[in-house]
């Protein structure tokens, strides 16, 4: 318009700048929290896989503490403290199957 200083004062210009940084900010933390969620599935992938190593574990060494049950325990001896861990392992293995997340796509079955 004529006779209107066309010049942008300096508070608008403040305003300006600063919600140009905070667009930049919201795009950075966006590409963050989606990295953030990757990092995360591959976390809980990880941990998926070594449960189930690990239930697996567990029912072999369940596996052969039954298999070492039918063995007389030696007279005089040392009780072994390996028949303790299997037995734990044992229930570890099926509090395990029996409380752990259900996988995508079973759990309609």
């Amino acid at each position: 318009m004529p006779g209107e200083d066309s010049r942008m004062n300096p508070l608008q210009s403040r305003k300006q700048l600063l919600l140009a940084e905070s667009e930049l900010n919201r795009a950075q933390m966006a590409g963050d929290m989606a990295a953030l969620k990757a990092d995360i599935r591959a976390l809980t992938d990880r941990a998926k896989s070594i449960g189930c190593i690990a239930s697996s574990a567990a029912a072999l060494l369940a596996g052969l503490a039954a298999f070492r049950r039918g063995r007389p325990a030696p007279a005089g001896g040392k009780p072994s403290w390996l028949p303790a861990i299997l037995k734990g392992a044992g229930l570890i293995s099926t509090l395990w199957m029996a409380w752990r997340p259900k996988e995508r796509g079973q759990e309609d079955k």
